[in-house]
């Protein structure tokens, strides 16, 4: 039986190294559904703490966090910064520097 898409999106985020960010979509798109970024967020949402996965290394396509101030923001971006990702003045990751291509 091939891997169910959920299986896909975790292994696809568990080889994202350290110092570099994925985005939903991309994540989607390599698991073999592209319209599916917001399912990816529910994955990260539900899976992160039992399965151990790195989930502080996905960011939106803009390079932003998508977790509020407050809601978990700040520990995202502590943790990418102790990786090495550098924050513009506007918040973002430049994806052209720090985005993993699966």
């Amino acid at each position: 039986m091939p891997n169910s898409f959920t299986d896909t999106v975790k292994k696809c985020i568990m080889q994202i190294p350290a110092g570099k960010v994925a985005t939903y979509g991309r994540i989607a798109a390599h698991a073999g559904n592209p319209r599916a970024a917001r399912q990816v967020a529910r994955i990260l949402h539900s899976c992160s703490r039992k399965d151990n996965l790195p989930w502080h290394r996905v960011v939106n396509r803009q390079g932003r966090i998508s977790l509020s101030p407050c809601r978990g923001y700040e520990i995202q971006q502590a943790l990418l910064q102790m990786e090495g990702i550098v924050f513009e003045k506007d918040h973002t990751i430049d994806l052209s520097r720090f985005l993993w291509m699966p």
